[in-house]
C-alpha cells in the first residue's frame, strides 16, 4: 500500500515542492491520520460485513444498479487518468536519463514499461502486486535514505547537524494560518482526512489490497501500520528535498524554473554515478508500484462492476481477464502518449487536477448512504455526479482557486446535496 501511495510523482514532486511551500505539504499528511482512522472503524467493517471484490458493490445494495455503475465508472476515469500521468511523468525522466542515449523513440520506452507491468500482473494478478510491491517499494526508500547520505557527506554534515540546519532553515516552515491562503492549516488538514478516505477508503485499487487479509482485525492492523510508515516516508521525502535546497544553495546550482526537476537535475548530474543509479532505481520502483497495482485494480473493477464476471464460467473469466487487462494497458499507453503530443505543462497538470474532481462524487455517495437513511431515485444519480464536479470547478474559478486540495469537500457537499434532492424518506 505504501508503494501505490508514493508514486513517481511523489518521489519526484514532494521534494521539489518543498522549495514553493517548505513542510507546509506535512499539514495535508497529518490530515491523513483522522482519514485512516475513519477507514478503519467505518468502511473496512462495511467491506468485509458485505464480502466486497469490488467495494463499489456496496453502491448497489443501498442505492441502487445506476448509482453502483456511477462510482465505478469515476473511479475507472480518476484512474486512468492518474496512472497515466503517473507514468508519463517518471516516462520523461527515463527518456531522458536512459534512452535518448540509445536513439529509442518515446512511445517505444512506454511500450516496454507497460509491457513487463503487464505481463507479471496478469500472470500473478493481486498476489504478484502485493510481493512486487513490497519489494518496490524498498527500493524506493532506500534510494530516498541513500540520497540523503550521498547529499550530507557532500555538504560535510552529519546526519544530526544535517537535521539542525534543516531546522534552523526557513524551509523546515509547516503550518501555515493565514485565512486566505490555500495551505490555510484547518483547510489542508481537513483535506488530508477526505483525500485520505476516497484516495484510500474509497479507491478499489487500495482496498482491493486489504480485502486480501484473511479477516477484519489484519485489515485494520494493517492500516493502523500503513498509516504510521506513510507519515514516516513523508518526512524522509520532505527532509530530502530541503537537502536538495540546502545543498543547490551551498553549491550555487540553479533551482529549475520547474521543482519537480531539481532532485533529478542533482541526482543526475551533481552527485555522481551512485547517486544517479540509485536516483533511477528508485523512480522505477515508485513508477512500477503505483502503476502495477492500477492496473490490476481497473481490470477488477471493469470485469466485476461493468460484465457481470460472477455469472461466468472460470474459462469465460480467463479469456475475458486477458481482453480487459490488454484493453487498459493500450489505454493507459495511448493517454500518455495524448500527454506527450500536448507537451504543455500547464494543460497537463490542468488534466490531473481535474481528476481529483472525479473522486468527490464517490464521496458523496458513499457518506450519503452512511450518514443516512433514505432512498434516492436511483436513476438520476448519474446526472447529479456529473453536475457536482462541474458547479465545483465553476465555484472554484470564481473563487479565484481559494479551496486548492479542499474542493473535494465542496464536491462531495454539493454531490451529498444534490442526491438530497432525489431522496425521500426509507428504511
Amino acid at each position: 500500500m505504501i508503494g501505490a501511495s508514493l508514486s513517481g510523482v511523489t518521489f519526484i514532486s514532494v521534494p521539489g515542492e518543498v522549495g514553493n511551500s517548505f513542510f507546509q505539504y506535512f499539514q495535508v499528511v497529518i490530515g491523513y491520520l483522522l482519514g485512516y482512522y475513519v477507514i478503519a472503524a467505518v468502511l473496512m467493517p462495511l467491506y468485509y460485513r458485505l464480502n466486497l471484490v469490488t467495494i463499489y458493490g456496496y453502491l448497489e445494495e443501498r442505492f441502487g444498479v445506476w448509482s453502483y455503475k456511477t462510482g465505478s465508472a469515476f473511479f475507472l476515469l480518476s484512474r486512468v487518468i492518474g496512472a497515466s500521468f503517473r507514468l508519463f511523468l517518471v516516462a520523461l525522466v527515463l527518456q531522458a536519463a536512459i534512452f535518448d542515449a540509445y536513439n529509442v523513440p518515446f512511445w517505444g520506452s512506454v511500450a516496454v514499461t507497460i509491457l513487463l507491468i503487464w505481463i507479471y500482473t496478469f500472470k500473478g494478478g493481486i498476489k504478484t502486486i502485493v510481493w512486487t510491491d513490497t519489494l518496490q517499494t524498498f527500493f524506493m526508500l532506500t534510494a530516498v535514505v541513500v540520497t540523503i547520505l550521498l547529499i550530507t557527506k557532500e555538504l560535510g554534515w552529519g546526519l544530526g547537524e544535517a537535521i539542525n540546519q534543516i531546522k534552523s532553515s526557513e524551509l523546515s516552515t509547516t503550518f501555515n494560518f493565514e485565512w486566505g491562503n490555500t495551505r490555510f492549516f484547518p483547510k489542508q488538514f481537513i483535506s488530508g482526512a477526505l483525500i485520505a478516505i476516497v484516495m484510500t477508503g474509497l479507491d478499489q485499487d487500495m482496498m482491493q489490497k486489504n480485502l486480501t487479509c484473511k479477516t477484519l482485525k489484519d485489515a485494520q492492523k494493517n492500516v493502523f501500520w500503513f498509516s504510521v510508515v506513510l507519515i514516516f516516508a513523508n518526512i524522509l521525502f520532505l527532509g530530502m528535498g530541503a537537502l536538495l535546497y540546502l545543498y543547490a544553495a551551498q553549491k550555487g546550482i540553479a533551482t529549475p524554473e520547474r521543482t519537480d526537476l531539481l532532485f533529478p537535475t542533482i541526482a543526475l548530474e551533481h552527485l555522481g554515478t551512485t547517486a544517479g543509479i540509485v536516483f533511477l532505481l528508485g523512480i522505477i520502483a515508485a513508477a512500477y508500484s503505483s502503476a502495477d497495482s492500477a492496473l490490476t485494480a481497473l481490470t477488477t473493477s471493469f470485469c466485476v462492476d461493468f460484465l457481470n464476471f460472477d455469472k461466468k464460467t472460470e474459462e469465460e473469466k480467463k479469456k475475458v481477464r486477458l481482453k480487459v487487462h490488454i484493453g487498459f494497458s493500450v489505454l493507459l499507453f495511448l493517454v500518455i502518449l495524448i500527454f506527450n503530443a500536448i507537451n504543455d505543462t500547464s494543460v497537463i497538470n490542468s488534466i490531473f487536477t481535474a481528476a481529483g474532481y472525479t473522486y468527490g462524487p464517490i464521496l458523496g455517495l458513499f457518506t450519503f448512504g452512511l450518514l443516512t437513511k433514505r432512498k434516492i431515485q436511483d436513476k438520476y444519480a448519474l446526472v447529479v455526479c456529473i453536475a457536482a464536479p462541474l458547479l465545483s470547478y465553476g465555484i472554484e474559478q470564481l473563487a479565484n482557486g481559494w479551496f486548492g486540495f479542499f474542493v473535494l469537500a465542496l464536491n462531495g457537499f454539493l454531490t451529498f446535496a444534490g442526491l438530497f434532492l432525489i431522496s425521500k424518506k426509507g428504511n
